[in-house]
């Protein structure tokens, strides 16, 4: 059974920081690329990171580039979402996926963790 849990969501005030986490099971975590999604109320799931399954490249929405930076953690299984100068329109719940190497299609996803910045 895959899981995908992610944990570290909260109430911070803008210009705080947060952490996220993702604990993965069930998958060859090492075979497949992991990213972090978030959608706001009244708003589309929109893409925050991805990682390359060998942890080298990574890739960032424009709107999160220089504040956010994503990691993988292979002795773990883990992914992390390092959120800095965090803003209000960061509010929103975020997500934790995982698809396989050559798949175009994001596979698996977690449950998702609330985010709240307040201004």
């Amino acid at each position: 059974q895959v899981q995908l849990v992610e944990s570290g969501g909260g109430l911070v005030q803008a210009g705080g920081s947060l952490r996220l986490s993702c604990a993965v099971s069930g998958i060859t975590f090492s075979t497949y690329q992991m990213g972090w999604f978030r959608q706001a109320p009244g708003k589309e799931r929109e893409f925050v990171a991805n990682i390359h399954r060998y942890g080298g490249i990574t890739s960032y929405a424009d709107s999160v580039k220089g504040r956010f930076t994503i990691s993988r953690e292979s002795a773990k299984n883990m992914v992390y979402l390092q959120m800095n100068s965090l803003k209000p329109e960061d509010t929103a719940v975020y997500y934790c996926a995982a698809r396989p190497g050559g798949v175009d299609t994001y596979q698996f996803w977690g449950q998702g963790t609330q985010v709240t910045v307040s201004s």
